[in-house]
């Protein structure tokens, strides 16, 4: 008999796969350093590249399951329509806390996944790029925790570990931070899953690797480049 997969459903997660851990800004409050742009450009830009980076999660078939943290609860609405699970942010401005929060939910409600945190701003990810980074994750990190650093090298765009060595150091040079915690580095990922997009280089950068069409909507209708 078969079956009509419905908008907004996934299926049950394939066992030894993955969570993705996506900690969410409300877009009204992200983006701030890309300088130059109003606060309503930079808010449709902030919801473009989560909303890119959450279909590319829910694209990758090694991801049994998303799970966003966002206390934005409309914007929560739009993530769950794409098939993603929403929970509000008890440890808001606390970036690892966030995920370890996250990680306790997860291994809560799907405890064969491995968790695996992502930044919410990566809008040029692609899911065969994303499979690849984290089959390199899945060997990394079967000893020690493991994680990708961003293109700059300074700071980190995805974090893997067991749930109960679940412990990020996001933040400032969080690739040095997790270096020092012992964590395997993985700096052959590909370049989509390191291009973070904190400033208008970095999305430029991003804009060159071919952005996803939410973003490359959003960068075209404002002409910034």
């Amino acid at each position: 008999m078969s079956t009509t997969s419905r908008p907004g459903h996934r299926p049950p997660p394939a066992r030894d796969g993955w969570v993705a851990l996506v900690p969410v800004k409300p877009p009204a409050r992200g983006k701030s350093r890309l300088v130059g742009l109003d606060d309503d450009s930079r808010r449709e830009l902030a919801a473009a590249f989560a909303l890119d980076t959450v279909t590319a999660c829910l694209a990758t078939p090694d991801v049994g399951q998303v799970l966003v943290v966002t206390d934005d609860a409309g914007f929560a609405g739009s993530l769950r329509a794409l098939g993603a699970a929403c929970i509000p942010d008890g440890d808001s401005g606390d970036l690892n806390a966030t995920l370890c929060q996250a990680a306790a939910e997860a291994e809560r409600r799907w405890p064969t996944l491995r968790p695996v945190a992502l930044c919410a701003d990566l809008p040029a990810l692609r899911p065969h790029d994303l499979a690849a980074g984290l089959e390199a994750l899945g060997v990394a990190s079967r000893s020690a925790p493991a994680f990708v650093p961003d293109a700059a090298g300074v700071g980190t765009t995805a974090y893997a570990a067991a749930y109960d060595d679940f412990a990020p150091r996001y933040g400032g040079a969080s690739r040095r931070a997790h270096l020092d915690a012992g964590c395997t580095e993985v700096a052959h990922a590909p370049a989509t899953l390191r291009r973070d997009v904190d400033d208008l280089v970095d999305l430029q950068a991003a804009t060159a690797l071919g952005l996803a069409p939410r973003s490359a909507a959003v960068v075209a209708a404002l002409g910034i480049f």
